[in-house]
Protein backbone atom coordinates (compact mmCIF):
# COMPACT_ATOMS: atom_id res chain seq x y z
CA UNK A 1 0.00 0.00 0.00
CA UNK A 2 1.38 3.34 -1.62
CA UNK A 3 -0.15 6.75 -0.08
CA UNK A 4 0.61 10.12 2.06
CA UNK A 5 3.22 11.46 -0.48
CA UNK A 6 4.77 8.04 -1.44
CA UNK A 7 5.25 6.27 1.63
CA UNK A 8 4.73 2.70 1.80
CA UNK A 9 3.69 0.19 4.83
CA UNK A 10 6.85 -1.39 5.82
CA UNK A 11 8.90 1.18 4.41
CA UNK A 12 12.07 2.14 6.91
CA UNK A 13 12.27 6.52 7.34
CA UNK A 14 14.00 8.76 9.79
CA UNK A 15 12.95 11.67 11.16
CA UNK A 16 13.68 15.24 9.10
CA UNK A 17 16.78 16.31 10.02
CA UNK A 18 17.87 13.71 12.36
CA UNK A 19 19.04 10.35 10.26
CA UNK A 20 19.30 8.44 14.08
CA UNK A 21 15.94 8.71 14.48
CA UNK A 22 14.93 5.61 12.41
CA UNK A 23 11.51 3.88 12.20
CA UNK A 24 9.05 1.61 9.97
CA UNK A 25 6.07 3.09 8.61
CA UNK A 26 3.04 0.98 10.08
CA UNK A 27 0.33 2.90 9.21
CA UNK A 28 -1.12 5.74 6.27
CA UNK A 29 -4.35 7.79 5.67
CA UNK A 30 -6.58 9.69 8.50
CA UNK A 31 -6.50 10.20 12.16
CA UNK A 32 -9.70 10.54 13.31
CA UNK A 33 -10.23 14.44 14.73
CA UNK A 34 -7.50 15.49 12.81
CA UNK A 35 -7.32 16.98 8.95
CA UNK A 36 -5.06 15.59 5.91
CA UNK A 37 -2.70 12.46 5.41
CA UNK A 38 -0.71 10.88 8.42
CA UNK A 39 1.63 8.43 8.78
CA UNK A 40 1.99 6.05 11.77
CA UNK A 41 5.57 5.10 12.61
CA UNK A 42 6.85 2.58 15.07
CA UNK A 43 10.49 3.98 16.29
CA UNK A 44 13.06 1.84 16.99
CA UNK A 45 14.25 1.01 20.38
CA UNK A 46 15.61 3.90 21.93
CA UNK A 47 13.79 6.37 19.11
CA UNK A 48 11.15 7.35 21.64
CA UNK A 49 7.35 7.34 20.65
CA UNK A 50 3.93 8.55 22.37
CA UNK A 51 1.89 5.44 22.17
CA UNK A 52 1.61 1.93 21.06
CA UNK A 53 -0.27 2.72 17.97
CA UNK A 54 -3.91 4.08 19.15
CA UNK A 55 -5.16 7.39 20.06
CA UNK A 56 -8.47 8.00 21.44
CA UNK A 57 -9.26 4.70 21.82
CA UNK A 58 -8.77 3.35 18.42
CA UNK A 59 -6.56 1.58 17.18
CA UNK A 60 -4.33 2.13 13.93
CA UNK A 61 -1.55 -0.19 13.93
CA UNK A 62 0.26 -3.25 17.10
CA UNK A 63 3.86 -1.03 17.93
CA UNK A 64 6.61 -2.89 19.19
CA UNK A 65 6.49 -1.23 22.55
CA UNK A 66 3.76 0.79 24.22
CA UNK A 67 5.49 4.00 23.75
CA UNK A 68 7.54 3.54 20.37
CA UNK A 69 4.80 4.44 18.10
CA UNK A 70 3.98 7.90 16.76
CA UNK A 71 1.90 9.79 14.12
CA UNK A 72 3.92 12.29 11.96
CA UNK A 73 2.81 14.24 8.88
CA UNK A 74 4.71 13.07 5.60
CA UNK A 75 7.17 16.74 5.47
CA UNK A 76 8.26 15.87 8.57
CA UNK A 77 9.83 11.92 7.81
CA UNK A 78 12.67 11.44 5.55
CA UNK A 79 13.14 8.38 2.87
CA UNK A 80 16.54 8.93 2.79
CA UNK A 81 19.36 8.90 0.12
CA UNK A 82 20.87 6.90 -2.13
CA UNK A 83 24.56 5.85 -1.54
CA UNK A 84 26.50 7.30 -4.33
CA UNK A 85 24.69 10.58 -2.27
CA UNK A 86 25.83 10.09 1.17
CA UNK A 87 29.33 8.92 -0.31
CA UNK A 88 29.75 12.40 -1.75
CA UNK A 89 28.30 14.01 1.27
CA UNK A 90 30.96 11.82 3.67
CA UNK A 91 33.89 12.26 2.03
CA UNK A 92 33.44 15.64 -0.51
CA UNK A 93 35.75 18.44 0.50
CA UNK A 94 35.01 21.51 -1.07
CA UNK A 95 37.27 24.48 -1.15
CA UNK A 96 36.79 27.41 1.53
CA UNK A 97 35.04 30.46 0.28
CA UNK A 98 37.30 33.78 0.49
CA UNK A 99 34.88 34.69 3.73
CA UNK A 100 35.76 31.43 5.57
CA UNK A 101 39.24 31.34 5.18
CA UNK A 102 39.34 34.80 6.63
CA UNK A 103 37.59 33.66 9.50
CA UNK A 104 40.35 31.24 9.90
CA UNK A 105 43.07 32.81 11.96
CA UNK A 106 44.49 32.81 15.51
CA UNK A 107 45.67 35.69 17.64
CA UNK A 108 49.34 36.31 18.26
CA UNK A 109 50.87 37.13 21.38
CA UNK A 110 50.79 40.75 20.52
CA UNK A 111 46.61 40.18 20.06
CA UNK A 112 47.12 40.21 16.25
CA UNK A 113 45.29 38.30 13.55
CA UNK A 114 47.48 35.48 12.42
CA UNK A 115 45.90 33.40 9.10
CA UNK A 116 45.63 29.37 9.20
CA UNK A 117 47.28 27.68 6.77
CA UNK A 118 46.48 23.90 6.21
CA UNK A 119 49.72 22.27 5.53
CA UNK A 120 48.94 19.67 2.52
CA UNK A 121 45.20 20.75 2.08
CA UNK A 122 45.33 20.37 -1.43
CA UNK A 123 46.96 16.91 -1.94
CA UNK A 124 44.36 16.01 1.04
CA UNK A 125 41.71 17.23 -1.35
CA UNK A 126 42.71 15.84 -4.65
CA UNK A 127 42.79 12.60 -3.02
CA UNK A 128 39.41 12.45 -1.37
CA UNK A 129 37.87 13.97 -4.74
CA UNK A 130 39.30 11.28 -6.27
CA UNK A 131 37.29 8.25 -5.28
CA UNK A 132 39.03 5.80 -6.99
CA UNK A 133 41.48 5.55 -4.14
CA UNK A 134 38.81 5.29 -1.48
CA UNK A 135 39.76 1.51 -0.26
CA UNK A 136 37.07 2.01 3.01
CA UNK A 137 34.02 4.12 3.51
CA UNK A 138 32.04 4.65 6.33
CA UNK A 139 28.48 6.58 5.70
CA UNK A 140 26.77 5.10 9.21
CA UNK A 141 23.52 7.06 10.15
CA UNK A 142 23.07 9.11 7.13
CA UNK A 143 19.71 8.04 5.83
CA UNK A 144 20.90 5.73 2.85
CA UNK A 145 17.78 3.71 1.66
CA UNK A 146 18.91 2.83 -1.66
CA UNK A 147 22.26 1.81 -3.58
CA UNK A 148 21.12 4.24 -6.33
CA UNK A 149 22.14 3.30 -9.94
CA UNK A 150 24.69 0.16 -9.61
CA UNK A 151 26.81 1.68 -12.66
CA UNK A 152 27.11 5.09 -10.99
CA UNK A 153 28.49 3.33 -7.33
CA UNK A 154 30.71 1.54 -9.80
CA UNK A 155 32.27 4.12 -11.64
CA UNK A 156 32.15 6.52 -8.39
CA UNK A 157 34.21 4.07 -5.75
CA UNK A 158 35.42 0.98 -8.06
CA UNK A 159 37.90 0.19 -5.75
CA UNK A 160 36.28 -0.37 -2.27
CA UNK A 161 36.87 -2.98 0.06
CA UNK A 162 35.02 -2.22 3.44
CA UNK A 163 31.53 -0.60 3.61
CA UNK A 164 30.11 0.57 6.83
CA UNK A 165 26.22 0.86 6.47
CA UNK A 166 25.61 0.97 10.19
CA UNK A 167 22.16 2.49 10.89
CA UNK A 168 20.71 3.20 7.63
CA UNK A 169 17.19 2.37 5.82
CA UNK A 170 18.17 -0.69 3.64
CA UNK A 171 15.87 -3.33 4.11
CA UNK A 172 15.63 -5.81 1.21
CA UNK A 173 18.31 -7.84 -0.25
CA UNK A 174 17.46 -7.13 -3.87
CA UNK A 175 19.56 -4.00 -2.85
CA UNK A 176 22.18 -5.87 -0.92
CA UNK A 177 22.78 -7.89 -3.62
CA UNK A 178 22.88 -5.35 -6.40
CA UNK A 179 25.28 -3.88 -4.34
CA UNK A 180 27.69 -6.14 -3.92
CA UNK A 181 27.71 -6.98 -7.90
CA UNK A 182 28.87 -3.26 -8.60
CA UNK A 183 31.50 -3.22 -5.84
CA UNK A 184 33.30 -6.30 -7.19
CA UNK A 185 36.38 -5.37 -4.91
CA UNK A 186 34.28 -5.47 -1.64
CA UNK A 187 35.14 -7.60 1.07
CA UNK A 188 33.64 -5.97 3.94
CA UNK A 189 29.80 -5.24 4.21
CA UNK A 190 28.38 -3.87 8.16
CA UNK A 191 24.87 -4.05 7.88
CA UNK A 192 24.09 -3.78 11.25
CA UNK A 193 21.20 -1.73 12.59
CA UNK A 194 19.32 -2.09 9.35
CA UNK A 195 15.54 -3.85 9.68
CA UNK A 196 16.39 -6.17 6.47
CA UNK A 197 13.35 -8.06 5.80
CA UNK A 198 13.36 -12.01 5.52
CA UNK A 199 12.29 -12.46 1.96
CA UNK A 200 15.13 -13.57 -0.34
CA UNK A 201 14.66 -13.30 -4.15
CA UNK A 202 16.84 -15.76 -5.97
CA UNK A 203 20.50 -13.86 -6.11
CA UNK A 204 23.79 -14.34 -8.45
CA UNK A 205 26.76 -15.76 -6.72
CA UNK A 206 28.43 -13.43 -3.96
CA UNK A 207 31.95 -14.61 -3.97
CA UNK A 208 34.21 -10.97 -3.50
CA UNK A 209 31.98 -10.63 -0.01
CA UNK A 210 34.42 -12.39 2.90
CA UNK A 211 33.18 -10.96 6.11
CA UNK A 212 29.41 -9.72 6.23
CA UNK A 213 28.14 -8.29 9.63
CA UNK A 214 23.93 -8.95 10.26
CA UNK A 215 23.69 -7.28 13.94
CA UNK A 216 20.30 -6.26 15.24
CA UNK A 217 18.99 -6.68 11.59
CA UNK A 218 16.00 -8.70 12.76
CA UNK A 219 17.46 -11.50 11.18
CA UNK A 220 16.21 -15.06 11.43
CA UNK A 221 18.69 -18.28 10.80
CA UNK A 222 15.48 -19.26 8.32
CA UNK A 223 16.87 -16.30 6.16
CA UNK A 224 20.62 -17.31 6.95
CA UNK A 225 19.97 -20.31 5.34
CA UNK A 226 18.52 -18.68 2.30
CA UNK A 227 21.20 -15.98 1.64
CA UNK A 228 23.69 -18.77 1.96
CA UNK A 229 24.06 -20.11 -1.24
CA UNK A 230 24.55 -16.25 -2.66
CA UNK A 231 27.57 -15.32 0.33
CA UNK A 232 29.14 -18.60 0.15
CA UNK A 233 32.69 -17.29 0.24
CA UNK A 234 32.12 -15.73 3.87
CA UNK A 235 35.18 -16.11 6.17
CA UNK A 236 33.31 -14.34 9.27
CA UNK A 237 29.40 -13.80 9.96
CA UNK A 238 28.30 -11.61 12.76
CA UNK A 239 24.89 -12.12 13.96
CA UNK A 240 24.50 -10.09 17.12
CA UNK A 241 21.72 -9.02 18.84
CA UNK A 242 19.17 -10.77 16.56
CA UNK A 243 16.96 -12.21 19.34
CA UNK A 244 18.04 -15.72 17.70
CA UNK A 245 16.58 -18.62 19.55
CA UNK A 246 16.42 -21.43 17.05
CA UNK A 247 18.84 -22.68 14.47
CA UNK A 248 16.34 -23.69 11.99
CA UNK A 249 17.68 -25.79 9.21
CA UNK A 250 16.11 -27.45 5.88
CA UNK A 251 16.03 -31.15 7.81
CA UNK A 252 15.83 -30.41 10.98
CA UNK A 253 19.35 -31.72 11.44
CA UNK A 254 23.21 -30.22 10.65
CA UNK A 255 24.06 -27.04 9.18
CA UNK A 256 25.27 -27.60 5.75
CA UNK A 257 27.21 -24.83 3.66
CA UNK A 258 29.36 -22.36 4.89
CA UNK A 259 32.88 -24.07 3.91
CA UNK A 260 35.36 -21.15 4.08
CA UNK A 261 33.46 -19.75 7.21
CA UNK A 262 35.99 -19.55 10.47
CA UNK A 263 34.71 -17.29 12.67
CA UNK A 264 30.34 -17.24 13.49
CA UNK A 265 29.22 -14.63 16.24
CA UNK A 266 26.15 -15.45 17.81
CA UNK A 267 26.44 -13.41 20.92
CA UNK A 268 23.38 -11.38 22.61
CA UNK A 269 21.03 -13.67 21.27
CA UNK A 270 18.17 -16.06 23.16
CA UNK A 271 19.56 -19.34 22.77
CA UNK A 272 19.17 -21.57 25.71
CA UNK A 273 19.79 -25.47 24.15
CA UNK A 274 22.98 -26.54 23.56
CA UNK A 275 21.23 -28.92 20.79
CA UNK A 276 20.98 -25.30 18.80
CA UNK A 277 25.41 -25.22 18.76
CA UNK A 278 25.11 -29.03 18.32
CA UNK A 279 23.92 -28.07 14.79
CA UNK A 280 27.06 -26.25 13.84
CA UNK A 281 29.36 -29.39 14.73
CA UNK A 282 30.28 -30.00 11.21
CA UNK A 283 31.17 -26.24 10.16
CA UNK A 284 34.81 -28.13 8.99
CA UNK A 285 36.22 -24.52 8.83
CA UNK A 286 35.06 -23.19 11.89
CA UNK A 287 37.70 -21.55 14.32
CA UNK A 288 35.99 -19.08 16.40
CA UNK A 289 32.40 -19.29 17.49
CA UNK A 290 31.24 -16.74 19.69
CA UNK A 291 27.94 -17.13 22.40
CA UNK A 292 28.65 -14.49 25.21
CA UNK A 293 25.30 -13.08 25.98
CA UNK A 294 22.71 -16.05 25.58
CA UNK A 295 21.33 -18.51 27.94
CA UNK A 296 22.92 -21.53 27.83
CA UNK A 297 23.13 -23.73 31.17
CA UNK A 298 24.98 -26.87 29.86
CA UNK A 299 27.63 -27.43 27.72
CA UNK A 300 28.27 -31.30 25.94
CA UNK A 301 30.75 -32.61 23.52
CA UNK A 302 28.80 -33.93 20.22
CA UNK A 303 29.36 -38.16 20.27
CA UNK A 304 27.15 -40.26 18.34
CA UNK A 305 26.42 -38.17 15.82
CA UNK A 306 26.03 -40.97 12.75
CA UNK A 307 28.98 -39.39 10.88
CA UNK A 308 32.16 -41.72 12.36
CA UNK A 309 34.55 -39.80 9.48
CA UNK A 310 33.80 -36.52 10.31
CA UNK A 311 35.23 -35.35 13.89
CA UNK A 312 32.14 -32.48 15.41
CA UNK A 313 33.94 -28.98 15.97
CA UNK A 314 37.64 -30.60 14.26
CA UNK A 315 39.09 -26.87 13.75
CA UNK A 316 37.57 -24.86 16.63
CA UNK A 317 40.01 -23.23 18.61
CA UNK A 318 38.09 -20.35 20.37
CA UNK A 319 35.06 -20.86 22.32
CA UNK A 320 33.72 -17.79 23.64
CA UNK A 321 30.77 -18.92 26.27
CA UNK A 322 30.96 -15.50 29.05
CA UNK A 323 27.88 -13.95 30.34
CA UNK A 324 25.02 -17.79 29.93
CA UNK A 325 23.98 -19.40 32.67
CA UNK A 326 26.34 -22.19 33.17
CA UNK A 327 27.12 -23.97 36.81
CA UNK A 328 27.95 -27.24 36.54
CA UNK A 329 31.91 -29.24 36.76
CA UNK A 330 30.49 -31.61 33.81
CA UNK A 331 30.08 -28.49 31.36
CA UNK A 332 33.73 -27.39 32.28
CA UNK A 333 34.93 -31.11 31.71
CA UNK A 334 33.34 -31.35 28.23
CA UNK A 335 35.35 -28.49 26.84
CA UNK A 336 38.38 -31.20 27.05
CA UNK A 337 36.92 -33.16 24.58
CA UNK A 338 37.05 -30.35 21.56
CA UNK A 339 40.39 -31.68 19.38
CA UNK A 340 41.47 -28.24 18.98
CA UNK A 341 40.41 -25.88 21.45
CA UNK A 342 42.41 -23.40 23.13
CA UNK A 343 40.88 -20.26 24.17
CA UNK A 344 37.99 -19.95 26.68
CA UNK A 345 35.41 -17.36 27.59
CA UNK A 346 33.77 -18.59 30.39
CA UNK A 347 33.45 -15.23 33.19
CA UNK A 348 29.95 -14.14 34.37
CA UNK A 349 28.83 -17.18 34.53
CA UNK A 350 27.64 -19.11 37.97
CA UNK A 351 29.96 -21.96 37.43
CA UNK A 352 33.32 -19.29 37.47
CA UNK A 353 31.81 -16.60 39.75
CA UNK A 354 33.17 -17.58 43.51
CA UNK A 355 30.62 -15.25 44.62
CA UNK A 356 27.51 -17.32 43.32
CA UNK A 357 29.69 -20.62 45.17
CA UNK A 358 31.53 -21.10 41.42
CA UNK A 359 35.13 -22.00 41.05
CA UNK A 360 38.01 -19.72 41.57
CA UNK A 361 40.21 -19.42 38.28
CA UNK A 362 42.75 -21.72 39.58
CA UNK A 363 40.26 -25.02 39.38
CA UNK A 364 39.04 -23.75 35.89
CA UNK A 365 42.69 -24.18 34.37
CA UNK A 366 43.56 -26.80 36.38
CA UNK A 367 40.33 -28.72 34.36
CA UNK A 368 40.95 -27.49 31.62
CA UNK A 369 44.06 -29.03 30.27
CA UNK A 370 44.62 -27.64 26.89
CA UNK A 371 43.19 -23.84 27.22
CA UNK A 372 46.12 -21.26 26.55
CA UNK A 373 43.51 -18.21 26.81
CA UNK A 374 41.00 -18.16 29.69
CA UNK A 375 38.34 -15.68 29.87
CA UNK A 376 41.20 -13.26 27.75
CA UNK A 377 44.37 -13.76 29.74
CA UNK A 378 47.23 -15.79 28.68
CA UNK A 379 47.51 -19.41 31.46
CA UNK A 380 51.28 -19.11 31.76
CA UNK A 381 53.46 -22.06 32.47
CA UNK A 382 53.43 -21.18 35.66
CA UNK A 383 49.81 -20.56 36.83
CA UNK A 384 49.43 -23.63 34.83
CA UNK A 385 51.82 -25.71 37.27
CA UNK A 386 50.76 -24.16 40.55
CA UNK A 387 46.43 -24.64 39.02
CA UNK A 388 47.20 -28.08 38.52
CA UNK A 389 49.01 -28.30 41.58
CA UNK A 390 46.67 -26.61 44.19
CA UNK A 391 43.68 -29.07 42.54
CA UNK A 392 44.98 -32.01 43.92
CA UNK A 393 46.18 -30.45 47.45
CA UNK A 394 44.37 -29.42 50.84
CA UNK A 395 43.24 -26.16 49.27
CA UNK A 396 42.15 -27.68 45.85
CA UNK A 397 38.56 -27.46 44.66
CA UNK A 398 37.80 -30.92 44.05
CA UNK A 399 35.42 -31.61 47.03
CA UNK A 400 37.85 -33.64 48.58
CA UNK A 401 40.36 -33.19 51.48
CA UNK A 402 43.89 -34.40 51.48
CA UNK A 403 46.39 -35.48 54.30
CA UNK A 404 49.80 -35.97 52.87
CA UNK A 405 53.37 -36.16 53.20
CA UNK A 406 55.88 -34.76 51.47
CA UNK A 407 59.44 -35.97 50.44
CA UNK A 408 61.81 -33.43 48.86
CA UNK A 409 64.66 -34.44 46.70
CA UNK A 410 67.21 -32.18 44.47
CA UNK A 411 63.74 -29.41 43.98
CA UNK A 412 60.08 -29.09 44.08
CA UNK A 413 58.06 -30.82 42.05
CA UNK A 414 60.19 -32.12 39.32
CA UNK A 415 62.04 -35.33 41.29
CA UNK A 416 59.44 -34.83 44.23
CA UNK A 417 56.95 -37.48 45.52
CA UNK A 418 53.73 -36.29 47.27
CA UNK A 419 51.79 -38.62 49.42
CA UNK A 420 48.03 -37.66 49.32
CA UNK A 421 45.06 -40.02 50.94
CA UNK A 422 41.98 -38.97 49.76
CA UNK A 423 38.98 -38.43 52.13
CA UNK A 424 35.95 -38.28 49.94
CA UNK A 425 32.89 -36.22 51.37
CA UNK A 426 32.15 -37.62 54.67
CA UNK A 427 33.27 -41.26 53.85
CA UNK A 428 36.55 -41.86 53.09
CA UNK A 429 36.43 -43.16 49.95
CA UNK A 430 39.52 -44.14 47.37
CA UNK A 431 36.91 -45.43 44.83
CA UNK A 432 38.31 -44.20 41.66
CA UNK A 433 35.49 -44.02 39.64
CA UNK A 434 34.22 -41.74 42.70
CA UNK A 435 37.07 -39.62 42.38
CA UNK A 436 37.20 -39.37 38.50
CA UNK A 437 33.64 -37.98 38.16
CA UNK A 438 34.29 -35.08 40.68
CA UNK A 439 37.83 -34.02 39.07
CA UNK A 440 38.71 -36.20 35.56
CA UNK A 441 42.10 -34.70 35.24
CA UNK A 442 43.18 -35.89 39.18
CA UNK A 443 44.81 -38.86 38.10
CA UNK A 444 46.36 -37.71 35.25
CA UNK A 445 47.73 -34.73 37.32
CA UNK A 446 48.88 -36.98 40.34
CA UNK A 447 51.19 -38.92 37.48
CA UNK A 448 52.22 -35.71 36.03
CA UNK A 449 53.27 -34.04 39.16
CA UNK A 450 54.27 -37.24 40.70
CA UNK A 451 51.75 -37.56 43.48
CA UNK A 452 50.87 -41.05 44.80
CA UNK A 453 47.94 -42.22 46.78
CA UNK A 454 49.41 -42.73 50.34
CA UNK A 455 48.40 -46.62 51.28
CA UNK A 456 46.41 -46.74 54.54
CA UNK A 457 48.51 -47.91 57.54
CA UNK A 458 47.67 -48.61 61.30
CA UNK A 459 49.99 -46.37 62.68
CA UNK A 460 49.00 -44.57 66.00
CA UNK A 461 45.55 -42.99 65.62
CA UNK A 462 45.98 -38.61 65.93
CA UNK A 463 46.76 -36.36 63.75
CA UNK A 464 49.08 -37.23 60.65
CA UNK A 465 52.34 -35.94 61.13
CA UNK A 466 54.30 -33.81 58.77
CA UNK A 467 57.29 -35.54 56.93
CA UNK A 468 60.52 -34.28 57.82
CA UNK A 469 61.66 -32.90 54.42
CA UNK A 470 61.36 -29.33 54.44
CA UNK A 471 62.72 -27.00 51.18
CA UNK A 472 65.59 -24.79 51.74
CA UNK A 473 64.58 -20.85 49.83
CA UNK A 474 66.88 -17.84 49.84
CA UNK A 475 65.50 -15.20 50.61
CA UNK A 476 66.82 -11.83 49.75
CA UNK A 477 66.09 -7.96 50.57
CA UNK A 478 65.44 -5.29 47.73
CA UNK A 479 63.54 -2.75 49.48
CA UNK A 480 64.92 0.56 49.42
CA UNK A 481 63.44 1.28 53.07
CA UNK A 482 65.16 -1.94 54.56
CA UNK A 483 68.91 -1.07 53.85
CA UNK A 484 71.30 -3.43 53.07
CA UNK A 485 70.75 -6.68 54.25
CA UNK A 486 72.77 -9.97 53.55
CA UNK A 487 70.47 -12.97 51.86
CA UNK A 488 69.51 -15.65 54.02
CA UNK A 489 68.96 -19.61 53.40
CA UNK A 490 66.24 -20.77 55.11
CA UNK A 491 64.78 -24.34 55.42
CA UNK A 492 61.16 -24.07 55.09
CA UNK A 493 57.95 -26.40 55.73
CA UNK A 494 56.77 -26.66 52.02
CA UNK A 495 52.82 -26.13 53.78
CA UNK A 496 54.60 -22.58 54.90
CA UNK A 497 51.88 -20.44 53.38
CA UNK A 498 52.54 -16.31 51.59
CA UNK A 499 51.57 -15.26 54.97
CA UNK A 500 53.41 -17.08 57.24
CA UNK A 501 56.21 -16.74 55.09
CA UNK A 502 55.71 -12.43 55.24
CA UNK A 503 55.93 -12.60 59.17
CA UNK A 504 58.95 -14.68 59.17
CA UNK A 505 60.60 -12.26 56.43
CA UNK A 506 59.82 -9.32 58.88
CA UNK A 507 61.57 -11.49 61.76
CA UNK A 508 64.23 -12.87 60.11
CA UNK A 509 65.49 -8.99 58.71
CA UNK A 510 63.74 -7.56 61.63
CA UNK A 511 61.64 -5.13 59.44
CA UNK A 512 59.60 -3.35 61.93
CA UNK A 513 56.60 -1.03 60.58
CA UNK A 514 57.13 -2.39 56.25
CA UNK A 515 54.71 -3.97 54.54
CA UNK A 516 56.27 -6.73 52.80
CA UNK A 517 55.36 -8.32 49.03
CA UNK A 518 57.30 -11.36 47.90
CA UNK A 519 58.12 -12.20 44.64
CA UNK A 520 59.35 -15.30 43.51
CA UNK A 521 62.16 -15.56 40.45
CA UNK A 522 62.16 -18.61 38.42
CA UNK A 523 64.09 -19.66 35.64
CA UNK A 524 62.46 -18.47 31.92
CA UNK A 525 60.59 -15.65 33.44
CA UNK A 526 62.28 -12.32 32.98
CA UNK A 527 60.70 -10.77 36.06
CA UNK A 528 59.45 -12.13 39.58
CA UNK A 529 56.73 -13.41 40.00
CA UNK A 530 54.52 -11.73 42.86
CA UNK A 531 52.99 -14.61 45.40
CA UNK A 532 49.75 -12.85 46.69
CA UNK A 533 46.90 -14.81 47.35
CA UNK A 534 48.37 -15.11 51.59
CA UNK A 535 46.65 -18.81 52.40
CA UNK A 536 48.07 -20.10 49.20
CA UNK A 537 51.29 -22.12 50.53
CA UNK A 538 54.80 -23.00 48.93
CA UNK A 539 53.92 -26.22 48.00
CA UNK A 540 50.88 -25.33 46.24
CA UNK A 541 52.51 -22.11 44.42
CA UNK A 542 55.39 -24.56 43.25
CA UNK A 543 57.97 -22.79 45.10
CA UNK A 544 60.53 -25.69 46.03
CA UNK A 545 64.21 -26.12 47.03
CA UNK A 546 66.70 -23.46 45.73
CA UNK A 547 64.07 -20.72 44.79
CA UNK A 548 64.97 -17.50 45.32
CA UNK A 549 61.90 -15.37 47.45
CA UNK A 550 62.73 -11.67 46.44
CA UNK A 551 61.54 -9.64 49.57
CA UNK A 552 60.41 -5.71 48.92
CA UNK A 553 58.01 -3.08 50.34
CA UNK A 554 54.85 -1.77 48.98
CA UNK A 555 54.73 1.36 47.57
Amino acid sequence: MADAAGFRLGQRVHAAGDPRRVGTVRYLGPVEGHSGDWVGVDWDAGAGGRHDGSVAGRRYFAAAGERSASFARPTALSKGISLPDALRLRYRVEDFTKEEEDEMYVLSTSQKRVSVEFVGKNKVQEKLKNFNELSSASVSYMGVSSIGSPDELKSLVPNLRLLDLTGNLLSQWQDISSLCQALASLEVLNLTNNTMENDVIESPMLENIRILVLNNCSVTWELIEKIKVSFACLSELHLMSNKLKMIMTPDGKFVQGFSTLRLLNLEDNLIDSWDEIMKLAYLRSLEQLHLNKNRLRHIEYPSNLGDASTVPFENLQVLLLGSNEIDDFPSVDSLNLFPSLTDVRLSDNPIADPARGGAPRFVLVARLGKVKILNGSEVSPRERKEAEIRSVNPLGFVNHFVLYDIGVQNGFPDTSKVYVRLVMGKTESNDPEEIKRLHPRFAELKAFHGIEDEKPTSSASGPQKMASGLISITLKCVGPSMGEKQPLTKKLPPTTTVGKLKSLCESFFKLKDIKVRLFVEEEGCPLPQLLEEETASLVELGVGSGATIVVDEES
